[in-house]
């Protein structure tokens, strides 16, 4: 059997990059997937891949930094698709400039979309999943969960944020049978990383940093997120998943 027959999933930023990539390898392992991102032709081509897999598929339009939206998605994919059984919260902003030339408009921003959309989503995927007793929330962290980078001020604090979050969450949660666990991915080859990651000046720099001489493709977040997703993770909380290459451990 897939470890996700059945199964009803939300991913944020469904859309591209690693949402897609989970949203995918959710299908992959049988479950119905609801995507969720602001641009509807690019949602719509990852449902599409969701239902040349045999699964059915929801693309959801919406700005999750407004709260007040967030009730109404998920009443939308209990209608269409079922009882969310899965949250993965992909949806993300860098926002890489001098910590000097931040501006407020640039913090409210990341902050608003990689911690106050990340906390109010979690909360009502709780407020549903406690009712039922069971549950998995997957929660994207980053190298920059646990290390910092120049320029990268307002996203490693986000990131840091997220490790703690799905600490405390796990621990309010967990023995009413809902899990809350966080993956966190070094720089993987997507579509918006891949020029950066060919460049040679970038890849001196960065990839003696890295112990495996490689990085991740998509696919491979995709592949923790099934697990922490699955009942293999059942005795898993609070945990973030290091998916770097070594990156972290030196």
């Amino acid at each position: 059997m897939a470890k996700l027959e059945g199964r009803t999933a939300l991913v944020t930023g469904g859309a591209r990059g690693l949402g897609r990539a989970i949203a995918e390898a959710f299908a992959d392992e049988g479950a119905d997937v609801a995507v969720l991102g602001r641009g509807r032709e690019a949602l719509d081509e990852t449902v599409a891949a969701i239902e040349e897999r045999g699964r059915r598929g929801l693309a959801i339009v919406a700005d999750l930094r407004s709260v007040e939206a967030i009730p109404a998605v998920f009443d939308e994919v209990e209608a269409q698709l079922g009882d969310v059984d899965i949250l993965v919260n992909s949806a993300g902003l860098q926002g890489d400039m001098p910590a000097l030339d931040v501006t407020e408009e640039l913090y409210d921003a990341v902050v608003g979309t990689n911690v106050k959309a990340v906390f109010f989503c979690c909360q009502e995927a709780g407020r549903r999943m406690l009712r039922r007793g069971h549950g998995k929330i997957v929660n994207l962290g980053s190298t920059f969960s646990l290390v910092g980078a120049p320029n990268f001020s307002v996203y490693c604090a986000t990131k840091g944020a997220i490790l703690q979050l799905t600490k405390t969450l796990a621990i309010e949660w967990s023995a009413a049978g809902v899990n809350v666990n966080a993956i966190g991915p070094t720089a993987v080859r997507t579509d918006m990383m891949r020029p950066l990651l060919d460049d040679p000046t970038f890849a001196a720099t960065f990839m003696p940093k890295v112990p495996a001489g490689r990085l991740p493709e998509p696919e491979d977040i995709g592949r923790a997120a099934v697990f922490l997703a699955s009942s293999d993770s059942d005795m898993v909380h609070g945990h973030l998943l290091m998916v770097d290459c070594g990156f972290t451990i030196l």
